[in-house]
Order: structure tokens, then C-alpha cells, then sequence
């Protein structure tokens, strides 16, 4: 339990495979040719055999192709941000309408509609793409280049298109929800988020609640280190968080069970993340000279709780790791942190589904919406295949157990949501 503390609940996944982080984990990234950029870790993975497998089996793999010859056309740089902007809200829309049983599903033998994985690998070809791009029409500086990749970063992440106005009820509720990439990927690339696939599948629906409807906008974040000390979080909810009546952050958790974190510490544990790369620090944010060591949930979570929401239990998750107040030694503390401490881990631990909790809860506080906004994090069950297809080397990229469990998690998401929006 100690292990899981201190990876915290996004990294559960790497625990179901051992505690080490192997050698492969570091894997070089070659160097690019004159005017290019390398491709990131992230993206080297793409030439394995599951991502292209996930890519040709729900029909994504045509999406860097189709972004690589429109580059080759561009005239200026304006023109290559506006199709970028405007390629990868098509890649989010895309993805968020297969999640929603529309379009084609994709080639023969293909996977099941809520699977969040070709969003990944999809988006990840076409910042490939960006990287390798040397037009010969203009020229294009390192420093644009990388404002490309920022543009289609978030315009296929849904961020620059939550739109709470939709839906015509002017008594609607309106919830914003948050997921993740996949993660742990050199322990096994085949790896999907169920917290991502529910941002898919929940965007721009309505949820029916015993109050009346409730409008749900979602959008899907990295699970990089560098993006959130870079402020992602706090640029795609900011202009939101004054107008919605309800938030949650999700991510993947522990196994079997859902659990409402009731407090977040501001303390980074170190957890490789998808580029391989570790931070064991406080939480960076802005005005760090009034920032709290420890943040706390303001959604129902005991309503929560008692709801039968699925088939999974829900738990209220108090535990905190800290240093106490005079101490220099971590101590868990199932019920909450003491006065005066230093956090070591908040109840989803210390990687990045602590700190999205964290720093969505601590801007909500900035905004002064504390006492008027139920908001916080929400960890789902560890997605799990199927017996007899666990091993990464030869297992298939889904099976039938794998693509129920995620369902089943999907449907009670929502479930939890309705709770939550019906007590707000």
C-alpha cells in the first residue's frame, strides 16, 4: 500500500505490472534532420504494432496521412494554423461521435465504438507530422513550429470548444468533466483510459437528473508533467468554472472500485509520465506564496456513496500521506491531514490525477467558488482484459471483457454524475 501511496491512483497500472520502471521505459529518440524537430517518446511508440493495429481497426490511420498532404499545400503559416486548428477539432469531433455511436465504425473486424485509443495514437501521427514538416513554400522558425503543435494539441483535446450554450433548456445544468490519455504505455502499449473514453462518450449529451437535465462538456488532457506546470489545466477551465454548476476531473484508479478523492495535496511524486519523465516537487503554480499544501472536494461524495450508481463499489477515500506539522518523516493518515502539514500524497496519490484534482480544486477556490461550486476528483476502476490476454507481447488489442468493463465504468460515470448533478 505504501507503493500505491506514493504512485498514486493514475499509476496503478504500472503496479499491475511491477514496481520497476524497465530499461525500454528510456527509450532513445533519433535525431531529425536539418529543419525538423525529433519525434517525443510519446511519439515513437507509434511503431509498434498495437498502435497501428488500434489506428487501422477503427478506420483513425487515414488522419496524419490526410494533415501531412494539406501541410504540404499550405502557403504561410497562417494558413498551416488554420488547418491545424481546424484538423484537430475535426479528430476530437470525429472521435466524440464514434464514442457516440455515429459514423462509420471503421475497418472490418473493428474495435468497439467507446474506445478512447484512436484518439491517442491518431493525434500523436499528427504532431508527428508537425515535427517532421519541412514546407518548402515558406519559412517556418522552431518557435511556430511549436505553436502548431500547441494548436493541435488543444483543439484535439476538445479544449477550445466546450460550449455550455448548446441545448436550448434554459434551466439545464451545465457539468464540465476532464479526462486522460493513456498511460504506462512500455508496459503494455495496448493500454486504454477509461476516464478518457468517458470524456468521449459524455461529451455534449444531456444527462436526465431528478432536478431536470444537466448538459455535459468534457476534455481529454495528457498525462505529461511539463503541460501541467505549463498551466494546461487552469487555460481550458478558467474561462469555464464561473458558469457551470458542477465539475469533476476523472482518471483510472485503483482496482475494482471507485473511490471520490475528499482531499488533493500539492506534492509531485516523481512517477515517470509519457515522455518519461519524472518531477518530485511541490505542485508549480502561479502565486506560490499563497498556495495551500492541501485542497478538498466540494462534490456530494457521501450522496455518492449510498447511490446505486453501477456495479462497482464507491468509496468516500479520506487517506492523505504527510509530513506532519514539526515532523520530517511521511505519515499516512487515513483520515484526512492534520494542522500545519506538508502533503506527500492526497488520496489519489502523487502523480497527475492528484495534481488535476488539485489544481482544478485550488483555481476553484481562487475564484472564490468554494462555497457555490461542487466540484473535485473521481477515480475509476483500473480497466482490465480479459483472462488469457494479459500478456502485452502476444494479447490482442481488446476482447470482450476488456470492452464490457470499460462500458460498464462509462455508463457508471454517468451515474455518478447524475448524483452529483441532482444535489447541486
Amino acid at each position: 500500500m505504501r507503493v500505491l501511496s506514493r504512485l498514486g491512483a493514475l499509476g496503478i497500472a504500472a503496479l499491475l505490472a511491477g514496481a520497476a520502471v524497465p530499461a525500454s521505459a528510456s527509450a532513445s529518440v533519433s535525431a531529425a534532420p536539418a529543419g525538423r524537430s525529433a519525434p517525443t517518446a510519446e511519439e515513437a511508440r507509434l511503431d509498434r504494432a498495437a498502435p497501428q493495429e488500434i489506428l487501422r481497426r477503427s478506420g483513425f490511420d487515414s488522419q496524419a496521412p490526410e494533415l501531412a498532404r494539406a501541410l504540404g499545400r499550405s502557403h504561410s503559416y497562417d494558413g498551416a494554423r488554420r488547418l491545424v486548428v481546424r484538423e484537430g477539432r475535426s479528430l476530437w469531433r470525429r472521435a466524440v461521435e464514434r464514442a457516440q455511436g455515429h459514423g462509420p465504425a471503421g475497418a472490418r473486424a473493428a474495435l468497439s465504438r467507446d474506445d478512447d485509443r484512436p484518439l491517442y495514437w491518431a493525434r500523436l501521427g499528427m504532431t508527428r507530422e508537425l515535427r517532421e514538416w519541412a514546407p518548402t513554400r515558406f519559412a517556418l522558425t522552431e518557435a511556430q513550429r511549436q505553436r502548431l503543435i500547441r494548436e493541435l494539441e488543444t483543439s484535439s483535446r476538445g479544449q477550445d470548444t466546450v460550449d455550455h450554450r448548446s441545448g436550448g433548456h434554459k434551466h439545464m445544468k451545465r457539468i464540465l468533466v476532464t479526462g486522460f490519455d493513456p498511460f504506462t504505455l512500455d508496459r503494455d502499449v495496448r493500454i486504454s483510459n477509461p476516464s478518457g473514453a468517458a470524456a468521449l462518450a459524455l461529451d455534449g449529451t444531456t444527462i436526465r437528473t431528478p432536478d431536470g437535465p444537466a448538459r455535459v462538456e468534457a476534455v481529454v488532457f495528457p498525462v505529461r508533467w511539463q503541460d501541467f506546470a505549463d498551466g494546461a489545466v487552469e487555460r481550458a477551465l478558467r474561462p469555464h468554472l464561473p458558469h457551470v454548476d458542477l465539475f469533476t476531473t476523472i482518471s483510472q484508479g485503483r482496482v475494482g472500485r471507485f473511490d471520490i478523492e475528499r482531499t488533493n495535496g500539492a506534492w509531485r511524486g516523481g512517477f515517470p509520465d509519457n515522455e518519461n519523465v519524472s518531477r518530485t516537487e511541490t505542485v508549480p503554480v502561479t502565486d506560490p506564496a499563497s498556495q495551500p499544501q492541501w485542497t478538498s472536494t466540494t462534490l456530494p461524495y457521501k450522496k455518492i456513496k449510498d447511490a446505486r450508481t453501477g456495479r462497482f463499489p464507491v468509496y468516500d477515500n479520506t487517506s492523505v500521506t504527510e509530513i506532519p506539522a514539526g515532523g520530517s518523516e511521511p505519515v499516512v493518515r487515513p483520515d484526512g491531514p492534520t494542522e500545519g502539514s506538508t502533503a506527500r500524497a492526497g488520496g489519489g496519490g502523487d502523480y497527475l490525477s492528484n495534481e488535476i484534482g488539485y489544481r482544478a480544486t485550488l483555481l476553484r477556490d481562487r475564484l472564490g467558488l468554494h462555497g457555490r461550486l461542487p466540484g473535485g476528483h473521481v477515480h475509476t476502476p483500473v480497466l482490465q482484459f480479459g483472462a488469457g490476454n494479459t500478456d502485452p507481447a502476444t494479447g490482442d488489442v481488446t476482447d470482450p471483457e476488456f470492452v464490457r468493463n470499460r462500458l460498464d465504468i462509462i455508463a457508471q460515470v454517468r451515474g455518478i454524475l447524475r448524483v452529483a448533478a441532482s444535489s447541486s
